[in-house]
């Protein structure tokens, strides 16, 4: 079973400038800090980093209870102990992808573990800054904004806290630094401001938890090799670094799996359908991709009809996934990962014969288990409450969309915006668009005029303009002059047509290359206007160029 990383040894330091500054984070990450307020071990710096200690392992246990049987997108919780700006504290930081349910159970973790320990302080953000207040922005005082909330969030005893403003007005706008902010929690913990109203806000989402935990788990019967069925059982959470894999695939990783002589570690023979658990998240980027099937696929899919094929396509793009995955062992730092890797190097090893019966399979935990997928159907009309800000529908479902954190910080002021606001925010919306038509018009993204092969086509467009400028004239003239010698030079060529065919013949292959992934061929074509449809295979093509 994997366990929440471990972090540094027990007095490691870290010098990092950008520690705590929410512009320093990546995308879809979340940090989290945990000062220890002790008189008792303040002027002891070895009982300060013990305590530090044994708070760490607290976190990681608590988290290894909590998450047992939980699917991590990227990461779990993870602390280090570390020294910045003289202050020793625990710090961790968590990739959370696309799963901001993630983010959320880090927080509900982090909250309960303050409930057990009075003396831990607890501050957490993501790139989008303090959004416990995002998610409180309708009920914040007017002069807690982005501007001015940094290191004034905190949870303590598993209450939000805040600092409040400084009562000169000399450091009204001045930023609280986190020396400051923890001088204050250390030297005068009474004056933190806790409301009743901004906690029920920021914790919101907090409320469907523990159950949360396994509600949003989603088990689903697919159909792979019996080689994947053993390593999903000895490391089941590896499924999240395969779909990872998967979901971000490119063209050298599918260059492996569509070649026909290529030595798979999954191969499409002895297959078993059997239950696989993911989370919602991993289970609707597997359901949701268009993958053509790879050539040892192909036949069984086609053969496939109704249920069959479903739960036989989604196995097929669970077990390229793996396979991606284990082509590129090397790059990734997925414990998950490895540990299939181990898995499966044993497997080469120790061969067939340590595989799994079908009345094995028939004991294991939820064999046969199939969620109700209605989960993934989209209420519009809650969909709509939920972007306007209103607070209608279900309650029950999330606070806000589930890929959407902080639409607009400018939120957090809790404040409804006047008429003039509204004016003032639609006239920089005009001046942006204005600024981005004159950047597309330099780099000739909006250059609807282009020329065509027909010079009387842009002559005729011309003609409908009161004003053509020079540069148009020359333009449509040089047009004119190359047209003309490109006409003269193919008068009487016998080849169009083989030259027509090369090129459509080239495109398709080219198109097809690209396994219904982005691709050069596919963005010419869609400015073209053409969408081509999903190509099964290539014999008619050989037939016709025979002919």
């Amino acid at each position: 079973m994997a366990q929440p990383m471990l972090g540094r040894q027990m007095g490691t330091a870290s010098d990092d400038s950008n520690v705590n500054n929410a512009q320093s984070l990546p995308e879809n990450c979340v940090q989290y800090c945990i000062f220890l307020i002790d008189s008792d071990a303040q002027n002891n710096q070895k009982k300060h980093l013990s305590r530090l200690e044994d708070l760490r392992k607290s976190a990681l246990r608590l988290t290894t209870r909590l998450t047992a049987d939980y699917i991590w997108q990227k990461g779990s919780l993870t602390l280090d102990v570390v020294t910045d700006q003289g202050l020793t504290f625990l710090r961790g930081t968590t990739d959370y992808g696309d799963a901001i349910e993630d983010e959320w159970l880090i927080v509900y973790i982090l909250r309960e573990l303050s409930k057990s320990h009075p003396s831990a302080w607890v501050r957490v953000f993501d790139a989008d800054g303090e959004f416990l207040l995002i998610e409180a922005a309708n009920v914040l005082p007017k002069w807690l904004s982005p501007e001015t909330d940094q290191n004034r969030v905190w949870i303590n005893h598993g209450r939000l806290r805040i600092i409040p403003q400084q009562s000169d007005k000399g450091s009204k706008s001045k930023l609280l630094t986190l020396p400051d902010a923890v001088g204050i929690i250390r030297n005068a913990p009474g004056s933190l401001i806790h409301s009743d109203f901004i906690e029920a806000e920021a914790f919101y989402r907090l409320e469907k938890y523990p159950g949360q935990i396994q509600n949003s788990l989603h088990h689903a019967l697919v159909t792979i090799p019996r080689r994947l069925a053993h390593v999903l059982h000895q490391s089941p959470k590896a499924v999240a670094p395969a779909v990872e894999s998967f979901y971000l695939r490119d063209a050298l990783d599918l260059k492996t799996l569509l070649s026909r002589n290529n030595d798979l570690h999954f191969p499409p023979k002895d297959l078993v359908t059997l239950s696989v658990k993911f989370t919602r998240v991993l289970f609707a980027q597997l359901r949701s991709q268009r993958f053509e099937p790879p050539v040892p696929w192909a036949t069984l899919i086609q053969q496939a009809k109704g249920t069959e094929q479903t739960r036989l396509e989604m196995g097929m793009k669970l077990t390229c996934g793996f396979e991606i995955m284990l082509n590129n062992i090397s790059k990734t730092d997925s414990r998950e990962a490895q540990e299939a890797s181990i898995v499966a190097e044993d497997l080469k090893e120790d061969g067939d014969s340590v595989l799994p019966g079908d009345d094995e399979i028939i004991t294991w935990k939820d064999a046969h288990r199939e969620d109700d997928e209605s989960w993934m159907d989209i209420n519009y009309e809650d969909f709509e409450n939920e972007l306007s800000g209103r607070k209608g529908g279900n309650r029950s479902g999330p606070k806000s969309g589930e890929s959407v954190v902080a639409p607009n910080k400018s939120a957090q002021t809790g404040l409804d915006e006047n008429t003039d606001e509204k004016e003032s925010d639609d006239e920089e919306l005009r001046k942006l668009a204005s600024q981005l038509e004159a950047e597309l018009k330099q780099h000739g993204a909006l250059k609807l005029d282009q020329p065509r092969n027909n010079a009387s086509v842009l002559k005729d467009k011309g003609k409908g303009r009161q004003k053509a400028s020079v540069d148009e004239r020359n333009m449509a003239a040089t047009t004119d002059h190359v047209n003309t010698e490109y006409e003269d030079e193919n008068d009487g060529d016998d080849g169009e047509v083989d030259i027509d065919y090369n090129l459509a013949k080239n495109l398709l292959e080219s198109f097809k290359g690209q396994a219904g992934m982005p691709g050069p061929t596919g963005n010419i074509l869609g400015m073209m206007g053409l969408q081509l449809p999903r190509d099964e295979d290539t014999s008619d093509v050989e037939e016709s160029k025979g002919r």
